[in-house]
């Protein structure tokens, strides 16, 4: 596929209310967008999910767009197909979130040619998907008790509650005291040591579904070790970087539930492979979020409709973090999203609003 130019582009967004966990608060979404352009006219869309300061990750906005002009997009050559992106980028070390980024523009450009859903051509089985809700931590247990309650109300079918030392134990007793039977789980993004199994244990009585990520992403080790000191499954989010990682954290039993996030694992393709990996090994996935906007929660429905996806995931409704999306807004029908069968990613950004919230903008045109 000839590609003409890359569009890239810096938007910010503010969240409906800010966004705690234990690695900081977020107030609003600046998000980085390319667009794909092809020989003939046909525009493949996606986002970086890396945020603006490298904290959940080590991309960051700013740097992944240094990334995109400076290596990543001169090795394409502006001639590439989907599948051909990950190996025409392998010399280059990291970025995993970058380099999904323009694997997926590339994709759904490719896609929208063929005249093929992304759906489809992943391999989805589902034509909706049960819907789970991230809750940040709080300044207190009462307001964070009327915030839980809220999404209940909304439907959302499981709840997933962000925590760090000293606000875990009691938050969480407090939610499963109040609602004895919804699916729960939490996130600690690695806010622990290894001497912490004995707290993360005391959890075992509140029925959870997973503990995220309790420990350092490079400590699998520690993982296997907590694994054994805590009945609570232990899923892994950002130790799981690629299918390599995975196969590594499986075989040491410190994971026994996979969150699969396309950027953080190097784009969807990557993502299928991790898929196809825990379906054969019986490890259930979920699909976790990273603030995206519709563009970016358009693909990953399509991703979360594969069969081994078997726990809700974290790909809410548009409303639950921007009062106006890019696309038009996904919206939550008896706690599910429908997934998008339109051709490639399935959704369109609203470029008059888009450029009304651009803070950057420029194109990397073929000579």
């Amino acid at each position: 596929m000839k590609i003409s130019r890359f569009n890239l582009r810096i938007i910010g967004l503010p969240l409906v209310r800010p966004f705690r966990t234990s690695f900081g608060t977020q107030t609003a979404r600046e998000v980085l967008l390319v667009e794909v352009v092809t020989d003939d006219g046909i525009s493949g869309w996606s986002e970086c999910v890396a945020m603006s300061e490298p904290l959940y990750s080590p991309e960051y906005v700013a740097g992944c767009l240094d990334l995109l002009k400076r290596f990543l997009i001169p090795a394409l050559k502006f001639q590439v197909n989907a599948d051909e992106v990950a190996k025409n980028l392998s010399p280059y070390l990291g970025g995993q979130m970058a380099k999904a980024c323009l694997e997926t523009a590339v994709l759904d450009a490719q896609l929208k040619k063929e005249q093929i859903s992304l759906a489809k051509f992943l391999g989805s089985t589902k034509s909706k998907v049960e819907c789970g809700v991230s809750v940040g931590i709080s300044d207190s247990i009462p307001k964070f008790i009327d915030e839980v309650s809220g999404y209940i109300d909304e439907g959302y079918r499981r709840i997933k509650l962000k925590i760090e030392p000293d606000w875990d134990f009691e938050p969480v007793k407090a939610v499963r005291q109040k609602w004895p039977d919804i699916p729960l789980q939490v996130d600690a993004n690695q806010a622990y040591e290894r001497s912490d199994g004995k707290l993360l244990a005391k959890l075992d009585e509140f029925n959870l579904l997973l503990i995220e990520q309790p420990l350092d992403e490079h400590d699998i080790l520690g993982h296997s070790l907590l694994a054994k000191q805590v009945k609570t499954p232990i899923c892994l989010d950002e130790s799981i970087i690629s299918l390599q990682s995975a196969e590594d954290a499986i075989e040491m039993k410190a994971t026994s539930i996979i969150n699969i996030k396309p950027g953080r694992v190097g784009g969807y393709l990557e993502s299928v492979k991790i898929h196809d990996l825990c379906q054969s090994k019986k490890i259930p996935v979920w699909c976790g979020g990273m603030l995206e906007t519709g563009i970016g929660r358009a693909a990953n429905l399509a991703l979360a409709a594969l069969p081994n996806f078997t726990l809700p995931g974290d790909t809410s409704a548009s409303s639950r973090y921007f009062k106006k999306d890019i696309t038009n807004p996904f919206e939550m029908k008896d706690g599910y999203i429908d997934v998008p069968n339109g051709i490639g990613i399935g959704v369109e950004p609203d470029i008059e609003y888009l450029d009304s919230i651009t803070t950057y903008k420029e194109s990397v045109v073929r000579e």
